[in-house]
């Protein structure tokens, strides 16, 4: 029997409600196929601020660098956001994707057609609709330097050089080979000079790959095209800070934020998670939808641990009981046969998965 070591951040606010329920159902598909799990928790974010004083300790890195994967909830909250930016928790998770070189979010926007109705737009807009947009997460804005705000002035640098862009370039175009292989860059390049480089070596990397047909999109309307018409996209790469705003976008083409998992991947142990946040608001009432950290543990099973059928098994049984009408609070007024609770919708998928 195979044996992998995952590491787990619950993390703040509904963190360790969501991942509770994702280790419910991880333990299921794995009893079914026949490999073992074995968890290690960590602190990360506002937890690890009031336990130890510091939002990243050195044991939760290295702790999840000796993990086959980690599976990650969310952090942060109101009740730290007046704390020096240092120690916020929001900085310790850029510091954290820095040091396990995590460089390519991938984030899948699937449109279930039993959640049509979920969107603000028409069914017969985003009927179908299945996008990956890969975000490069470790450069751009967010971690260039120099920067400073004095109170009179401020400024972020917006930094990459070829080799990054080449780098998040390559695992799109591979997964753009693997799906129906068309793959839109997203840029600025008409005003930003960073933008200009980007776009001419995803030009110069598409001859690498000859079958997949390459398209360019500035991003102000890549983010109107996205609400006009989702289904011309299939894969789509952009830098950092444009890829975080692009891909929220695509959440509400899906029609909520807690159905849209992520994986952060790179050259080390890679991490998977929802991308909503902590929602501190409802925390620990039993109603946040799970389904987003669900999908993320199945992406884990199939990119990181290589188990691509009971990653199936996890995906066939969300469909499952979406399609029998269950639903979370944030969906109960689409088409729901039975509003459950976050701990009820982890057993009603872990009952599909054992039928």
């Amino acid at each position: 029997m195979k044996n992998y070591n995952i590491s787990l951040i619950k993390g703040d606010g509904i963190g360790v409600e969501i991942i509770n329920e994702a280790v419910k159902v991880l333990d299921a598909v794995a009893k079914k196929c026949n490999f073992n799990l074995e968890y290690k928790e960590y602190l990360m974010g506002g937890v690890a601020i009031d336990k130890i004083g510091h939002p990243l300790p050195k044991e939760t890195v290295d702790g999840v660098l000796k993990s086959h994967a980690c599976l990650f909830g969310a952090i942060g909250g109101e009740k730290w956001d007046n704390l020096p930016r240092h120690l916020r928790p929001e900085s310790g998770l850029l510091k954290f994707r820095e040091e396990l070189g995590v460089f390519a979010n991938l984030r899948p926007a699937i449109v279930y057609d039993e959640l049509t109705n979920a969107s603000t737009l028409k069914p017969e807009i985003i009927k179908g609709c299945d996008i990956m947009v890969v975000r490069e997460l470790i450069g751009g804005i967010y971690f260039g330097e120099p920067k400073q705000n004095d109170g009179q002035k401020a400024f972020n640098t917006m930094v990459y050089t070829k080799e990054e862009i080449q780098r998040i370039g390559k695992t799109a175009f591979e997964l753009a080979m693997k799906r129906d292989k068309r793959l839109c860059s997203v840029d600025k390049s008409n005003v930003l000079e960073v933008s200009q480089l980007w776009r001419s070596t995803m030009i110069e990397l598409s001859k690498e790959y000859p079958e997949v047909k390459l398209s360019h999109m500035y991003v102000d309307n890549a983010a109107m095209q996205l609400v006009r018409n989702p289904k011309q996209f299939d894969v789509i790469v952009t830098g950092n800070i444009f890829g975080d705003i692009l891909s929220d976008t695509a959440s509400m083409v899906v029609g909520s934020i807690g159905l849209l998992p992520s994986a952060s991947t790179g050259n080390k142990t890679s991490v998977y998670e929802p991308i909503h946040g902590s929602a501190p608001d409802i925390a620990g009432l039993g109603i946040a939808n799970p389904i987003a950290t669900i999908e993320s543990a199945a992406m884990m099973l199939k990119y990181s641990l290589n188990e691509e059928e009971a990653s199936n098994i996890i995906q066939e049984a969300i469909k499952d009981v979406l399609k029998d009408g269950y639903r979370t609070k944030d969906l109960a007024s689409f088409d729901a046969k039975e509003v459950l609770s976050t701990s009820q919708m982890g057993d009603i998928i872990v009952e599909y998965i054992n039928k």
